[in-house]
C-alpha cells in the first residue's frame, strides 16, 4: 500500500494518490496528470479510479484528462448535474486491493461535497485517513460563500458535515485536505499539510465553536476574495474541461511578430522579476512574477484572447504555460524570444517604472508631501499593519476600482515585498496612470526599522 501527495505550488492545491496490488485512485488531479501515471507506475499500479471531491472553482479538475489516458473511472458527488463521470453516493465502498475507500457526502462547501474514508481491509474496519476536500482543512475550515443566497444554509450544512460525519470517526484519522497555506479557499489554513482529526478537534479555531449557531454566523461573515476566473472554473469542471493530451509550448517570436500579435488583439503576460519589468517592459502588458502566475492570472487576464509571454528563461516558460493550463487558460500563442534585449535593439519603445526605497516613502510622510501610497494587500494584511495615511486597495479589486484614484496624481505602489506592487503599478500604467512608482521591499523593508508602521496592535 502507498500513499502520496502532490501539491500544486501557487495554488497550494494537494491532490492524492493511493494504491495497493496493481490498482490505484487519484483524488482530486489537476490538469497537467502525468505525475500520477509516473508515481502510479513507479508502483507497479495503473490508475483505475479519479474522484472528486467538489466541483472545484480554483483550477481546472484533471479527471478527464487522466481518464483519456488510462481508462479510469471517474466518481463525483451526485447533487450536481455533472456532464461526465458518474455518482458517488453516501455509502459506496470501492476496494484497491487492501485499501477501502467509502464515500461520506459532506456538503457545506458546495452542496454535492463528498468527502473519502480510507480503510486498510487488512487490519479491521477503523478509519485511517480521511481525504476531505474543501470541508476540512489544517487549521480551517472551507468556504461556505459560493451561493450568496444562502450562505447561512451553506454555514450550517458544512456544520453538521464537520460535526457529525467527519469529527466522529475518531482522534486517529489523518486528514487529507485538498489545499494547504496560501490557497485562496481559505485564509487560516496552517503550514503545516499533516494532522488528525485529534489534533484539529483541540486546536482548529472553527472547531472551537461548538454551537451550531455561533458557527454560522462566523461562516457568514466571513470576507474572501472571488475572482474572476472562478466562475469559468465552474463551468468547466460540471462539464468537463477540454482535454489537452499534452501541454504545448508556444513558438518563439521575434520582436516584430510580437509587436504584429499584441496589435491584433494578443494579450502580453510578462513573468519576469519585478525588478526585470521595472527596468524595461513594453507598454500594454502585464507583469506578473512567475511565482505569483498561479494566484494573479486569473484576475486579470482574459479567456477570449491569446496569450503572450515574455520571459528571459525557456524554464520559466514551461512553468508558465503549465500555470496557466491549471486555471484553464489554452491559449498562449508565443513568447518573445530573448525577451526585452531583442525588444530593445529593434528600436521598439519601452518603459520603465521608476523604484522607490522605503526610507524615502518615511521621509515622504514626514514632511507631508503629495503622493498617494497605494497598498494592494489583502483587507486583513492592512488590518494588521500598515503605513500612516496609505489608501488600500486589494490588488484583485484594482481594475473595478481605479476610479478612485486620479490618472495625473502620483501613486507609490506597496505590498508584502514589491511583487505583488508590480503587478499593480502594470495595471494602473495600462489604465492611463501617468505617474507610478513601485516600493520594492515595501512593508518587510518598512518593518526594519526603517518606516513608522501602525499596528493593530497599537
Amino acid at each position: 500500500m502507498f500513499l502520496e501527495k502532490i501539491k500544486s505550488e501557487g495554488l497550494s492545491h494537494l491532490s492524492y494518490l493511493i494504491g495497493d496490488q496493481g490498482k490505484a485512485a487519484v483524488i482530486d488531479p489537476r490538469r497537467d496528470c502525468e505525475i500520477y501515471m509516473e508515481t502510479a507506475y513507479r508502483n507497479g499500479c495503473r490508475i483505475t479510479h479519479v474522484f472528486e471531491t467538489h466541483r472545484n472553482e480554483d483550477y481546472a479538475i484533471g479527471s478527464r484528462e487522466l481518464a483519456e489516458l488510462t481508462g479510469a473511472e471517474i466518481y463525483h458527488g451526485a447533487n450536481l448535474p455533472f456532464k461526465y463521470g458518474r455518482a458517488a453516493r453516501e455509502g459506496d465502498v470501492f476496494n484497491l486491493g487492501n485499501i477501502g475507500l467509502k464515500i461520506l457526502e459532506t456538503p457545506g462547501h458546495t452542496m454535492e461535497s463528498i468527502s473519502v474514508i480510507l480503510y486498510d481491509t487488512k487490519s479491521g474496519e477503523d478509519p485511517l485517513g480521511i481525504f476531505t476536500g474543501d470541508a476540512l482543512f489544517i487549521g480551517d475550515v472551507g468556504r461556505t460563500d459560493f451561493f450568496p443566497d444562502k450562505k447561512e444554509k451553506m454555514a450550517g450544512l458544512l456544520y453538521d458535515s464537520i460535526f457529525k460525519k467527519i469529527l466522529p470517526l475518531g482522534d486517529q484519522v489523518i486528514i487529507y485536505p485538498a489545499h494547504g497555506a496560501g490557497s485562496i479557499c481559505g485564509s487560516q489554513m496552517s503550514d503545516r499539510e499533516f494532522s488528525t482529526i485529534g489534533y484539529e478537534r483541540l486546536n482548529n479555531t472553527l472547531l472551537q465553536i461548538k454551537d451550531k449557531n455561533e458557527f454560522i454566523k462566523t461562516k457568514v461573515n466571513e470576507e474572501h476574495a472571488l475572482p474572476p476566473y472562478f466562475s469559468r472554473m465552474e463551468e468547466y469542471n460540471l462539464s468537463g474541461p477540454p482535454v489537452l493530451g499534452q501541454i504545448h509550448l508556444p513558438s518563439p517570436v521575434n520582436a516584430h511578430e510580437f509587436e504584429k500579435m499584441y496589435n491584433q488583439g494578443m494579450q502580453i503576460l510578462d513573468i519576469r522579476s519585478a525588478q526585470s519589468f521595472a527596468g524595461v517592459y513594453i507598454p500594454g502588458s502585464i507583469s506578473i512574477p512567475l511565482n505569483m502566475v498561479p494566484l494573479y492570472a486569473g484576475w486579470f487576464l482574459t479567456y477570449n484572447a491569446d496569450i503572450g509571454i515574455v520571459s528571459d528563461s525557456t524554464d520559466d516558460l514551461k512553468k508558465a504555460v503549465t500555470y496557466l493550463a491549471r486555471i484553464g487558460f489554452d491559449r498562449v500563442s508565443g513568447f518573445l524570444h530573448k525577451a526585452l534585449h531583442q525588444w530593445e535593439i529593434q528600436g521598439k519603445y519601452f518603459e520603465s517604472i521608476p523604484a522607490v526605497y522605503a526610507g524615502e516613502i518615511q521621509r515622504r510622510i514626514s514632511n507631508n508631501e503629495e503622493f498617494t501610497l497605494l497598498d494592494v494587500r489583502t483587507r486583513s494584511e492592512f488590518s494588521k499593519e500598515h503605513l500612516p495615511g496609505a489608501k488600500h486597495i486589494f490588488l484583485g479589486e484594482l481594475g473595478k476600482r481605479a476610479q478612485e484614484l486620479n490618472t495625473e496624481e502620483s501613486l507609490t505602489t506597496f505590498c508584502g515585498s514589491g511583487q505583488r506592487a508590480i503587478i499593480a503599478a502594470s495595471i494602473l500604467k495600462r489604465l492611463g496612470f501617468k505617474k507610478v512608482e513601485n516600493c520594492f521591499g515595501s512593508i518587510q523593508a518598512c518593518s526594519k526599522g526603517v518606516c513608522e508602521i501602525i499596528s493593530d496592535q497599537d
